[in-house]
């Protein structure tokens, strides 16, 4: 296919998928969950093609070509022959651009497809009526909706204890078109979305994640011997004490390896995007339903704010005829003037044309609300799913599907779990005053997440069955000082099975009878 050609076909597919609204109506059902899993599912290959044609024909460095032009002659050089040896030089640089933004366009809109059928895989799954089997979407796609014992009868099921967040999904950038959507963005939500981004790729350039001493020390028989260990990022100031706690006062380091890591929670330029517009554009809807009903119970006047907001709108963007369109001051100074008019009318002024202090301090109010509730309703949103899906999914979980959050590490170090450690009560708070979301406040999220991460290590060769969800609430209570019902309505998990994974932690991490030890040791491997 002809490069220009291919970059045509792209640009009319991304814009067919723009023009598509995605509706969320009666999602429960299963044929509407179904065709909207299908469509999104069938675009998404489509655009892996696009960017597979792409990539073979050089869309991801398109500027080497751009070395084969230009004067490369030491002689003298015609005015004619530099000039028109730039124009080509900027044809073919204009090409390059286009290829470049193109395929950018498609990675973006790769990254939120799988973002979308990600949380859609999360939110359901089918069962067999005949054999009562367990599908996921993608498998009953696989499958072309027929079970392994040939029935073609399924029940659809809602996945209550599972992450998922599918109302962001009409407001991810599934046509690319993510440079678009952050500029529509309100003052508040660019700021959310600089906090989300933040969070989420942890931006210094490198931390440990793991150190690995090569040492000497004398082993029962007072032979030297010679080994290499490694510890994780928390042992990095302390390795040298952990060693001679283990072999001995005797141990002598000979070598020190740092392996460092980019401590990026998302490890996709594209998919941090796409999740941070879709959790921040659903805050802004979430707030464009609460905002009045919270400016009312805090503000003391809140239709005189709504008046003072439309002065301001209806002069600031209003350019009158008899003023010349460039002099730019003598505008302004215009509009300044017509909106203290207005203003003294209605009696917003002192005698000193100041606002008034009831004026001033709704407005003040206001600023608070917006940076203290509305900046960090995304980032609470974000922060508390990706806190649940670590708490309850197991790390083969993590490492095999791709889930809601593509490109997730599958464990965090101390460096990336520091992001965990900002709580946002006010948000909760409000949230769960007047919406129909709800979350938990939960303080040191970090340190209960190394301690899930820890249990899973020591649960790495232990054969049984866990329930994950549960197990991931126990952790919060065994953690928190969250009372055990609240964390069950949270996480939809009965109390009963969560009581139940509490026991587990209890008995792996301290085995207190020789009958629960040599449990543990018939198990193990």
């Amino acid at each position: 296919m002809e490069e220009s050609v291919l970059v045509i076909k792209a640009e009319e597919y991304l814009k067919e998928i723009s023009s598509d609204n995605i509706s969320l109506d009666n999602i429960e059902e299963f044929d509407n969950f179904k065709n909207l899993y299908f469509k999104l599912d069938d675009r998404l290959e489509t655009l892996k093609q696009l960017r597979k044609d792409m990539e073979v024909q050089g869309y991801s460095t398109p500027f080497a070509s751009l070395n084969k032009y230009g004067n490369k002659s030491v002689g003298e050089v015609s005015l004619e022959e530099v000039s028109e040896n730039s124009r080509h030089n900027q044809m073919f640089r204009n090409k390059a651009n286009a290829k470049k933004n193109i395929l950018d366009r498609v990675k973006s809109a790769i990254d939120s497809h799988q973002i979308a059928i990600g949380h859609l895989e999360q939110f359901g799954y089918l069962k067999c009526n005949s054999c009562y089997k367990k599908y996921s979407m993608s498998e009953y796609k696989q499958l072309n909706g027929k079970c392994t014992c040939k029935a073609e009868s399924f029940s659809f099921k809602i996945s209550r204890q599972n992450v998922y967040r599918v109302e962001i999904i009409p407001y991810l950038p599934l046509s690319g078109n993510y440079r678009v959507l952050m500029a529509e963005l309100s003052r508040y939500g660019r700021n959310s979305f600089k906090k989300v981004i933040n969070a989420l790729k942890q931006e210094r350039t490198g931390h440990v994640k793991t150190i690995s001493p090569l040492f000497r020390y004398k082993d029962k028989n007072n032979r030297w011997l010679r080994k290499r260990v490694t510890f994780d990022s928390e042992f990095v100031d302390n390795y040298e004490e952990e060693l001679r706690k283990k072999y001995g006062k005797n141990v002598r380091i000979e070598k020190l390896e740092f392996h460092r890591t980019r401590p990026a929670i998302i490890d996709d330029k594209h998919a941090r995007t796409a999740i941070a517009l879709g959790y921040v554009r659903y805050a802004e809807n979430i707030i464009n339903s609460i905002r009045d009903d919270i400016f009312k119970r805090q503000l003391t006047d809140f239709k005189r704010i709504n008046t003072y907001d439309e002065i301001i709108h209806k002069y600031s963007n209003y350019t009158p005829n008899f003023i010349d369109s460039f002099d730019i001051a003598e505008i302004e100074n215009w509009r300044e003037n017509k909106i203290n008019e207005s203003f003294r009318k209605l009696r917003y002024l002192n005698r000193y044309g100041e606002l008034n202090r009831s004026l001033k301090r709704d407005l003040k109010t206001r600023e608070t609300i917006e940076r203290t509730i509305f900046e960090n309703i995304a980032p609470a949103l974000i922060s508390w799913d990706i806190f649940r899906y670590y708490l309850t999914t197991s790390v083969s979980n993590r490492k095999l599907r791709t889930g809601p959050f593509p490109y997730i590490r599958v464990e965090l170090d101390r460096q990336q779990r520091r992001v965990f450690q900002k709580t946002y009560p006010n948000v909760t708070d409000i949230l769960n005053q007047f919406s129909d979301i709800r979350i938990l406040d939960v303080e040191d999220k970090d340190l209960i997440l190394y301690e899930k991460f820890k249990f899973e290590k020591q649960m790495k060769n232990l054969n049984f069955k866990i329930n994950h969800p549960a197990l991931g609430a126990a952790h919060l209570h065994l953690n928190s000082g969250i009372d055990l019902e609240d964390i069950s309505n949270s996480f939809n998990v009965n109390e009963s099975k969560i009581r139940k994974e509490i026991k587990h932690i209890e008995n792996i991490k301290n085995p207190k009878s020789d009958k629960s030890k040599k449990f543990l040791d018939l198990i193990k491997g």
